[in-house]
């Protein structure tokens, strides 16, 4: 898609030691402050990006969003958000995960990307729409919306109890999966592509990564004391 880039990190190539070597982009799960610094520069630089022009969040499994125009920068609070948005091109919003969905979307026309965070009670409170809605009122088309979402823990692993499966599947019956060793599972991407369809977004892609499959992939179900992963969108 013209001026509309997409990028999903994974593991390798930072500084980070163990258990969250390599490329650890979360700042608050226990790894050395430096070491995240560094790996958030190196991950950005290697993007093309400023470092000081992407923006994080303080994600808390909700379903707010955050219209934004700038970088936090030093001495501001990070708002606690599970998606932002903005019109500023060359500004980079960036999602982290380690089993949860990341949801790019862009609107180039409009000039409007959005980035959000759709873990399991994200996707169910409703994350994903409050994020199309809010580029919808800067002008962005849902019909005109690229939506890419990254690696993230997979239907047939996401094992949850009867009742939590039956709780997600009333509110997003796509959502509702079986394990491959046949037990209740939560599938949140194929809940969230389906959220996306309804809303009339039509240019999706999933990634085919499953995160706890993956040994290049941070997940926390596997390992609970781990890295994060980043995602991002941006326009030229």
């Amino acid at each position: 898609m013209s001026g509309a880039h997409f990028a999903f990190t994974d593991r390798w190539g930072g500084v980070s030691a163990a258990p969250y070597e390599e490329l650890n982009l979360g700042g608050a799960v226990g790894d050395d402050p430096e070491a995240v610094r560094a790996n958030r520069d190196i991950a950005a630089k290697s993007l093309g990006l400023d470092p000081g022009r992407v923006v994080w969040m303080n994600q808390v499994h909700g379903a707010d969003v955050a219209v934004v125009e700038e970088s936090w920068g030093t001495g501001r609070p990070v708002p606690e958000v599970d998606a932002v948005v903005t019109t500023r091109r060359g500004l980079a919003l960036a999602v982290l995960t380690a089993d949860c969905v990341p949801v790019l979307l862009a609107d180039p026309v409009a000039g409007v990307v959005a980035a959000a965070h759709a873990g399991r009670p994200g996707m169910v409170g409703g994350v994903v729409p409050a994020a199309v809605g809010a580029m919808v009122e800067l002008g962005a088309e849902p019909g005109r919306i690229v939506a890419r979402t990254g690696p993230s823990v997979c239907g047939r692993c996401y094992e949850v109890p009867e009742r939590m499966r039956a709780e997600v599947a009333a509110v997003e019956p796509a959502a509702h999966a079986e394990t491959s060793w046949g037990t209740p599972a939560v599938d949140v991407s194929a809940g969230v592509h389906a959220q996306l369809d309804r809303l009339g977004v039509c240019d999706r892609a999933q990634a085919p990564v499953c995160t706890l499959e993956s040994d290049n992939h941070f997940s926390y179900r596997r390992d609970r004391t781990t890295g994060r992963l980043a995602s991002y969108v941006w326009l030229d």
